[in-house]
């Protein structure tokens, strides 16, 4: 089994090496095409030129002779080409032996084609419309190099193949360095996956990358660690702190009531006040985790109705009044102006959204602290914040604050709670497509802002 940097690698060299292989193919072929053509164009011309050059001669001296012609001897031996000169009846008039060419110096400096092979082409010599004559034109194979047209063809071909070497060099190193950018980050998540799976939550991927859909993959890892960790510590203590819950007003009620039998503490209206908050405590409790339960197995039945959020904001601003004056905590409220905070929903279930949520801002805001709720609307949503200047949220527990049971660093612990309130919110809003989100900093307070789908307001 491979790596997936090996794979990679293997797989940019594979592709980089058939594309220059086909750009190589592709280039020499059309080189060697040109360069074919180029010489043939340049032998039709010299062709042209010969005949044209006897045409010209006849004009002049308006006869054939054996000398016509013949200062082109010289050329056509250093051109490695022979020539041999007819009238019109197609007898000789003069002519070059192949054989003598064969025999020149000049030629073992050439490369012949088709293995020497003897060929020759006669074209006709006409003045004013008649022919007179007629030149035979014949070399050693239809296409004859000289030593200067094999070095530049090599030297063609030699660049094309270096090109290609040295561009596959560069690919190779580049696809190293790319496939190392992937397959790094990768395997460090697929190897904490494997962590993860063994049941070791404590690992951590610090391999950072910067391709977006890694890195954002890599986060998400990071994230779904810390929630298994933090889920496997809360299925480790859940007995036990659901046991404490129960066992504390279950405790106390049991002490006092056998005090009372025995007659060690007096009947009297305080002490059955108090065991009575112990029992609405302990049956708060129990409601809680019934209505989690509830949203657990979806049976919880929502009973929807038209609900204007600005009235209904309103009038639970007014009931935490005295509660926030006894802390003297400022309850502030700001409603956009607009004629339609119209929304949907179980209105039972909304107020008990807003009742978590402002019981949580008093809750975690020191003495002489802010709350303030606003109401806005944004294109197709109504938006509630709730914001507070409390103690606030450690970064690290940010992504958990949803969790049932979570209660965060010690100084959240110290403050009376179930650490379901937000779990039970989002579940609610979850049920009305409502969603939410939470912004908060250590040590200066917390914002939660909820989005609503408006509807047209069509009870007027």
């Amino acid at each position: 089994m491979q790596t997936i940097n090996r794979r990679l690698s293997i797989l940019f060299v594979l592709c980089a090496f058939a594309a220059i292989m086909l750009v190589t193919l592709f280039v020499n072929i059309t080189v060697t095409n040109k360069f074919d053509q180029y010489m043939i164009d340049n032998q039709n011309k010299r062709h042209q030129r010969i005949v044209s050059y006897f045409e010209e001669v006849y004009k002049q001296e308006g006869k054939w002779t054996e000398d016509t012609g013949v200062e082109l001897m010289h050329e056509a031996y250093m051109g490695n080409y022979c020539l041999t000169l007819m009238d019109r009846s197609k007898k000789p008039v003069w002519g070059m032996d192949p054989n003598d060419l064969k025999n020149q110096l000049h030629i073992g400096e050439m490369q012949v084609k088709d293995h020497g092979v003897y060929t020759s082409k006669t074209f006709e010599i006409n003045v004013d419309g008649n022919v007179v004559g007629y030149v035979d034109i014949g070399q050693y194979s239809s296409l004859l190099l000289s030593e200067e047209d094999v070095n530049f063809k090599a030297s063609i071909n030699k660049s094309i193949v270096a090109s290609g070497v040295v561009t596959l060099l560069i690919i190779i190193s580049i696809s190293l360095y790319f496939s190392k950018q992937f397959s790094t980050p990768i395997r460090e998540v697929a190897k904490m996956s494997v962590t993860l799976s063994k049941g070791n939550f404590d690992t951590i991927s610090v391999v950072k990358s910067n391709i977006e859909e890694i890195e954002d993959l890599r986060k998400s890892i990071n994230i779904l660690a810390g929630k298994l960790k933090y889920q496997d510590k809360l299925r480790k203590r859940l007995v036990s702190d659901i046991t404490h819950e129960i066992r504390t007003p279950l405790n106390i009620l049991q002490n006092n009531l056998e005090a009372m039998v025995d007659g060690v503490i007096p009947v009297k209206t305080e002490t059955l006040i108090y065991l009575n908050e112990e029992v609405v405590r302990f049956g708060r409790l129990i409601n809680n985790l019934n209505v989690l339960k509830e949203f657990d197995s979806e049976s919880i039945k929502l009973n929807f109705e038209p609900i204007f959020l600005d009235i209904l904001i309103t009038d639970i601003c007014k009931d935490f009044y005295m509660a926030a004056a006894n802390k003297n905590i400022k309850v502030d409220y700001y409603i956009q102006p607009t004629d339609n905070y119209l929304i949907t929903g179980d209105k039972d279930q909304i107020k008990q959204v807003f009742i978590n949520l402002i019981s949580n801002a008093l809750k975690f805001t020191e003495r002489n602290g802010e709350i303030f709720i606003k109401l806005y609307e944004n294109n197709k949503n109504i938006i509630v914040e709730v914001k507070d200047n409390g103690i606030g949220i450690k970064e690290e527990d940010l992504p958990f604050v949803f969790e049932r049971l979570y209660r965060g660093d010690k100084s959240r612990n110290q403050i009376e709670g179930s650490g379901i309130g937000l779990t039970i919110v989002k579940n609610i809003l979850q049920l009305h497509f409502a969603s939410i989100d939470l912004e908060s900093k250590d040590g200066e307070g917390t914002t939660v802002k909820i989005h609503f789908e408006k509807v047209m307001n069509n009870l007027d």
